[in-house]
């Protein structure tokens, strides 16, 4: 097996704004809390971090600034994914550059790609990089897929080290593992398969769930690895309706509301996207004080 990034649950971080653009001091100490939390990574401009509606100066700083606020406490996982294969490179250099640990990239949207145009982009960043490449898939947003066999191929590449698995199909990631488990990392890209997921040999999650709850996410899956999978299960089944209602809507809307709560950051988001309908938010906030979350 090549290094593990991470083992446990990295944050996928949200970016705070305000009129002005991403709010650093609240970034600094969302960051800082997370760490205190006892969080084992954070991905920084991910889906959850709305990279898709980041200046290209506000994404490069955002890595640099994770980078320098983590002070090498915790893995800094990058996003850097991009429907054009050069940008793409182009923000794996910046990550590098900046420190990071490794890019989370994740496979082209709109214009899409046969499997082999899946493998070449992947072997073409994964040989340009000299950080840990993890693969995201997430076809319900990218409307592509990386299928086992794509995987299997792009295994050996020793700059390709992990997955993280968002398609939702329990039996394709069984099949996907068969072909890689000796070789890749897996990581839960859904909140509700994290158990599921680690019962597949998975070293954690990369997590919605974990902005609002560290550190019980956290404990998730220290019981599993434990050895205690009925403890691990009971966690996964307590957060069941908190994490149905943190996707009660597209993400991030929910979880930016959730955070903004907390005391976070201003439930500020970017066009497309937009704040969360009221009667969506009063049953996420209901959820969250069920689980003792003071909001």
């Amino acid at each position: 097996m090549k290094n593990t990034v991470f083992r446990g649950v990295a944050t996928a971080l949200i970016t705070p704004f305000d009129e002005n653009g991403i709010n650093y001091e609240q970034f600094g100490r969302l960051i800082d809390w997370q760490i205190e939390s006892g969080i084992n990574g954070l991905v920084v401009c991910g889906t959850t971090g709305e990279a898709s509606t980041l200046t290209d100066d506000e994404h490069r700083d955002a890595i640099a600034f994770a980078v320098k606020q983590a002070a090498g406490r915790v893995p800094i996982i990058a996003g850097t994914g991009s429907n054009d294969t050069m940008y793409a490179l182009d923000l794996v250099r910046c990550a590098q550059e900046a420190g990071a640990d490794a890019a989370l990239v994740v496979t082209p949207y709109y214009n899409k790609a046969t499997q082999r145009g899946l493998y070449e982009m992947y072997t073409s960043i994964a040989d340009y990089s000299k950080i840990p490449i993890i693969l995201y898939n997430v076809p319900s947003r990218t409307g592509v897929n990386i299928e086992p066999s794509t995987y299997k191929a792009l295994a050996d590449h020793k700059n390709i080290v992990a997955i993280k698995e968002a398609n939702g199909n329990i039996s394709k990631i069984v099949e996907t593992m068969s072909y890689v488990h000796e070789k890749l990392d897996l990581y839960s890209g859904n909140d509700d398969q994290i158990v599921p997921l680690l019962a597949l040999g998975g070293q954690g999650v990369i997590s919605v769930l974990s902005n609002v709850l560290p550190r019980e996410t956290v404990k998730m899956c220290e019981l599993f690895f434990s050895g205690d999978v009925a403890g691990a299960a009971q966690l996964q089944y307590k957060y069941h309706a908190l994490i149905d209602a943190l996707f009660s809507e597209v993400n991030p809307i929910p979880v930016k509301a959730a955070m903004a709560a907390m005391g976070f950051c201003e439930n500020r988001l970017r066009l497309p996207l937009t704040c969360m309908e009221k009667d969506k938010e009063k049953v996420l906030l209901d959820c969250m004080r069920e689980v003792g979350i003071n909001v």
